[in-house]
């Protein structure tokens, strides 16, 4: 915990925390990279040990801050951390829906929380709601007070008239794999009983659907379009050689720096700084500090190694190792001792619900729509 106020405080001598992880593919097997539209995967080249290599994108920064803060949620949920949500339930004919201020795309600014209710006043003109509508750039107390998160991986109110601050993340997180070599696979849904034909229309699908056999002329659908029947698929992504993954994390205390509170006393502000910096690094250690990790279908990486360090001025580099209790422990002192400062980080659950036409909308995603929509 001194350390960290060390870190913060106003005559520092580090730069960041920096988090580098060696991994192996399991089973030493190909590893499936996200796609996109133009790719299918993103290989660039990149400055690694100080030489240029060729690598491909294994998990982005967004999509990292989000598996830490599912991480955070799971952590909150078992008690294990403290910590401020919001959390929207909405109910449907499938049953109950919970989405959280750490699940919500925008963090803070999101438009989950603008078309909801608190106690059945539209969140912005709730009490609460306005609290967050005092956020600025020079004081973000009510970030602080009821989602750092949106401080820690940043978040921007793009969604609502008028301009609004932007935060910037301090913390960013990435995953690669070097000397990429970009495989085949061929894809194929086998029917057991090699149906063939075609039935009158998809749309009956789930009801009482006709068949149609192959050569009589009419008017319908294949089999395979409603789940029957051998298919082929074209254009599968082939999954990606690499001789390891890497994970680099680097928490920005120069970003940190311009986290500001307002006419908060100097000491107060060195607080809260380091209050966010050890949640950032117990978001960090719940996520990955684990013997693998689980990016998707396909990329499954085993640990080899990890190094924890604080970056110097003039390239000195101070090691140190930290668990997930660890951090959370120290989390949780310094939350206290900010909160007796005077600024104070909630713990409670704000519990929200869906405005009618967002109720609808998410009526509508649970029973009408398919994973294709």
């Amino acid at each position: 915990m001194e350390r960290l106020l060390a870190a913060v405080a106003e005559e520092r001598v580090d730069a960041g925390v920096s988090i580098h992880g060696v991994y192996r593919p399991a089973a030493e097997d190909k590893v499936m990279p996200p796609t996109f539209p133009e790719g299918p995967y993103l290989v660039e080249g990149r400055r690694v040990g100080g030489e240029m290599r060729d690598t491909v994108v294994l998990d982005q920064v967004p999509s990292q801050a989000n598996r830490i803060e599912e991480a955070l949620l799971a952590a909150r949920d078992k008690g294990r951390i403290q910590l401020p949500l919001f959390e929207l339930k909405a109910q449907t004919t499938r049953g109950p829906v919970r989405l959280t201020s750490l699940e919500f795309p925008h963090r803070y600014a999101d438009a989950y929380l603008r078309d909801s209710l608190v106690d059945g006043i539209r969140f912005d003109k709730s009490e609460v709601g306005k609290r967050l509508r005092q956020v600025s750039q020079e004081d973000a107390r009510p970030l602080l007070e009821l989602d750092p998160g949106s401080l820690i991986y940043g978040a921007w109110d793009s969604h609502r008239k008028g301009r609004w601050p932007k935060f910037a993340r301090f913390y960013t997180s990435s995953m690669f794999g070097l000397d990429p070599k970009v495989g085949n696979r061929r894809s194929m849904r086998r029917d057991p009983m090699n149906l063939s034909g075609a039935i009158d229309d998809a749309d009956n699908a789930e009801t009482d659907w006709e068949f149609r056999a192959v050569g009589v002329k009419a008017k319908g659908s294949r089999l395979s379009e409603i789940g029957h029947g051998s298919a082929l698929a074209s254009d599968v992504p082939g999954g990606v050689v690499v001789s390891e993954g890497r994970r680099d994390a680097w928490i920005s205390l120069g970003g940190l720096e311009r986290v500001r509170f307002g006419d908060a006393l100097d000491e107060c502000v060195r607080l809260a700084r380091a209050t966010l910096l050890a949640l950032a690094l117990a978001g960090d250690r719940l996520a990955f500090d684990r013997p693998s990790v689980w990016l998707r279908s396909g990329c499954d990486l085993v640990r080899v190694s990890e190094t924890l360090a604080f970056e110097k001025d003039g390239g000195e580099v101070e090691e140190f190792t930290l668990s997930a209790e660890q951090a959370i422990e120290a989390f949780h002192e310094l939350r206290e001792r900010t909160a007796a400062s005077g600024l104070v980080m909630g713990t409670e659950t704000i519990e929200l619900t869906p405005f009618k036409g967002l109720a609808d909308a998410i009526e509508h995603a649970v029973t009408k729509t398919t994973g294709e929509d």
